[in-house]
């Protein structure tokens, strides 16, 4: 798997798509924080907000949001997970509109939104986010069990299913966040039963993202 320029991306193709804060700087200090981002991340796929409202994982703090929101069907998400100091996306693009285009707005609406809350200043995120290729099925496979796997690796919680702020638990538990697109990921593992068998038995071999602490 090659990390690609962030800002090469093509129509009808998934990427795996994560970036931290700058300096190992927590992104997210609070629950109200992972929901600010899910919220624009929400928006910037072209969900309305009265649907992201009405999920507690998904619904909106009390703040301005600066973000436009995009058409729907540019963009599915596969898969997400949010750690304190980054996150993992696995995207599609549907269109013409380029992934990078869907990051710089809510990344951008999300640094506003920190800086103001901690009255702080500078830049949130550790430069240019990066982006892998998704090439066949069993990079798509073993890349979702990896996001899913992700808090458990770093002693968040001790099983992927006690983790609110990831997309495992709309396949494990059939949550139906409203940003999630489970479509293809249930297709392709063929059932819900061989998700959670991968993402429990997942081990980190060969890993090239090293995002973490």
């Amino acid at each position: 798997m090659k990390n690609r320029d962030f800002k090469n991306f093509a129509s009808k193709e998934i990427y795996h798509v994560y970036n931290r804060g700058t300096n190992k700087e927590n992104l997210f200090r609070d629950k109200q924080d992972y929901r600010a981002f899910l919220y624009r991340l929400g928006l910037a796929l072209g969900i309305k907000s009265e649907i992201l409202n009405k999920n507690e994982i998904t619904r909106s703090p009390k703040s301005r949001i600066r973000i436009t929101k995009s058409p729907i069907n540019l963009f599915k998400l596969h898969a997400f997970c949010l750690m304190p100091n980054h996150f993992h996306l696995l995207i599609e693009q549907t269109g013409n509109v380029s992934i990078s285009l869907l990051i710089q707005k809510i990344c951008t609406s999300f640094s506003m939104y920190i800086n103001k809350k901690y009255r702080r200043v500078g830049h949130l995120f550790q430069g240019n986010f990066k982006s892998v290729l998704i090439e066949n099925n069993p990079q798509l496979m073993w890349t979702t069990s990896y996001i899913h796997k992700n808090p458990v690796k770093s002693n968040l919680v001790s099983r992927s299913e006690e983790y609110d702020w990831s997309s495992y638990k709309d396949y494990a538990e059939n949550r139906d966040l409203p940003i999630t697109y489970k479509n293809l990921i249930i297709d392709i593992f063929e059932s819900r039963e061989n998700i959670i068998k991968q993402t429990s038995t997942f081990k980190y071999k060969g890993v090239d993202v090293k995002v973490e602490p």
